[in-house]
């Protein structure tokens, strides 16, 4: 239990380039910036790296048992520092010569490291301050762009964050009242045993507290206005990176404390699957602007990743599944999001249609992001959703699996109502006639790069994660 820096050498890596950052950027003439881009990303990937080599490392518990070190851990660390990364390049473009450029790295740095931490936490104290280290840098960033959406969204999102995070406190309360500890070893055991009532209470804010950071249905209202109020690289920030950690605390509280009390926590948490993917299907359904389509379609996503938080302690294919998914959601997501950046001034589906015109390049790139995001094979999140439905069938949830796979088909209508005209080159209007045509737009480069890197990245991940799963399962 005790612990020693270099445990939590990723963690640090990433601390150092949010400091270092800050530093640099207080020593740097406005017209270089992008010194300290360049430092945040180096640090992530650095991060990622040394994760990478902790990976295969026995599992442990460092300090006290509050920072949990497994292979949950381990995805998580090497999937937030290289989506930090990739949002951090991908908002070369938008916040390149912005007055406040150093802090926008900065504040993805720590919102990155709360996220691990949301991951890592193995005891409730921690779990709080991860909350908090995971929501207040992004509440900056969601109105970084200081216009009228971007206060909305800000003030939205931090109200709605406020009052969640205050249920989430009454939650962790009422759990160390009922347990008289906060580890989750000591839970693990006293809850059983606790008044169900008192148990009650806090498993619903906990529960609360982590379906905020992941966009879950019922404290999902914050996503759209949030993702379409803010610029479309930090809007693949907040919408990618918060949801890795807040996904995988989830799994590692129904696997551990709330497993072995007599109240049916699957079930409430598949209910809340079921309600974020069905309802975020639907309300997507008739967007037509870019930002709000993704944003819907990040709350449907939330509903296949807790179905393996609902099987967290009834399959043993619940760990591979989450790994899976996780990355392929990180990878396929980022890229979706660089499709929306790369043609900054094609907010809605026909205008990003007109101004691909000529583009088969960035076409090709957002139609397998796109299907990937449907579960298309051979991408990664195909395997992932293969996984998931394994893994929830396994679980004793078989109508979950009928339902999301009805959801998952249900969803490729409103993905093909981007790709279709793109595709065709010949993008309509809202009443379905040819739309004038347009000179092609301007792409933005850095984004471009990302939307075609998430793509390979996407089918490669998908053929890799393939083998690695018939490893593990074999």
């Amino acid at each position: 239990m005790t612990g020693d820096p270099l445990d939590l050498l990723p963690e640090l890596l990433l601390l150092l380039g949010a400091v270092g950052g800050l530093l640099l950027g207080l020593w740097t003439p406005q017209r270089r910036q992008a010194r300290v881009r360049g430092l945040v990303v180096l640090a992530a990937l650095a991060s990622a790296a040394v994760a990478a080599v902790d990976l295969v490392g026995p599992d442990t518990s460092v300090y006290g048992g509050t920072w949990v070190l497994d292979t949950t851990t381990g995805v998580v660390r090497i999937t937030v520092a290289l989506a930090t990364a990739a949002a951090v390049l991908l908002s070369a473009t938008s916040l390149s010569g912005h007055p406040r450029e150093t802090e926008a790295y900065v504040l993805m740095a720590l919102g990155a490291l709360g996220s691990v931490a949301l991951a890592a936490s193995g005891d409730l104290l921690m779990l709080v301050a991860a909350y908090l280290l995971a929501s207040v840098p992004l509440y900056a960033l969601a109105g970084f762009a200081k216009d009228v959406r971007g206060v909305e969204a800000t003030l939205k999102y931090y109200l709605m964050g406020a009052l969640v995070g205050a249920l989430m406190l009454v939650g962790i309360a009422a759990l160390v009242l009922a347990a008289g500890a906060s580890g989750y070893p000591e839970l693990t055991a006293a809850l059983p045993r606790a008044p169900m009532p008192l148990v009650a209470v806090g498993v619903i804010g906990v529960l609360a507290g982590v379906g905020f950071k992941a966009g879950a249905v019922p404290v999902h209202f914050w996503v759209p206005d949030a993702i379409a109020g803010t610029t479309p690289s930090v809007a693949a920030f907040i919408s990618t990176v918060p949801k890795l950690g807040a996904v995988a605390a989830a799994s590692r509280l129904l696997a551990e404390p709330f497993s072995g009390i007599p109240l049916d926590v699957p079930l409430v948490v598949a209910i809340i699957a079921a309600a974020s993917m069905t309802l975020g299907n639907l309300a997507a359904f008739r967007q037509t602007e870019v930002l709000r389509l993704l944003a819907y379609s990040t709350i449907s996503q939330v509903g296949y990743l807790y179905m393996i938080v609902a099987v967290a302690a009834r399959s043993d294919l619940a760990g591979p599944a989450l790994a899976i998914y996780l990355a392929g959601y990180a990878v396929t997501n980022l890229g979706a999001f660089s499709a929306a950046a790369a043609l900054p001034h094609a907010t809605t589906l026909t205008d990003w249609a007109a101004a691909a015109r000529g583009r088969p390049w960035l076409v090709l790139s957002l139609v397998v992001v796109l299907l990937g995001l449907v579960g298309t094979p051979p991408t990664a999140v195909f395997l992932g959703k293969v996984a998931v439905f394994s893994a929830t069938a396994d679980g004793g949830l078989g109508w979950l699996v009928v339902l999301a796979a009805i959801n998952t088909v249900a969803s490729l209508f409103y993905y093909l109502r981007w790709i279709a005209p793109a595709a065709r080159g010949e993008p309509t209007t809202a009443a379905g006639q040819p739309a004038t045509a347009t000179r092609p737009a301007a792409v933005a480069h850095a984004p471009a790069v990302t939307l075609h890197a998430a793509a390979a990245g996407s089918l490669l991940l998908g053929v890799g994660a393939g083998v690695w799963l018939a490893v593990v399962t074999s």
